[in-house]
């Protein structure tokens, strides 16, 4: 997976969420799913409680916090 499959799982739509970044199909925030692994669930485990995101979407989550934090290092640098 790399940046450009980000845009297959993630977006972002001002109607949802306060335009904050979504799983497709979903009202789940990127933030949430993150949380969800910080907190210990595994991605079959969040998988079973959210059946629309599978580990193609949490792995697009962490790419895309991953690819945040880049953006925001570089721009301080």
């Amino acid at each position: 997976m790399d940046t450009a499959d980000i845009t297959a799982y993630i977006e972002l739509n001002p109607q949802v969420r306060f335009g904050k970044p979504i799983v497709k199909g979903t009202r789940t925030t990127v933030a949430e799913v993150l949380e969800m692994l910080a907190n210990g669930m595994s991605t079959a485990d969040i998988a079973k409680d959210f059946p629309a995101i599978g580990p193609e979407q949490v792995r697009a989550c962490l790419l895309y916090a991953a690819y945040k934090e880049s953006v925001v290092l570089l721009s301080v640098a």
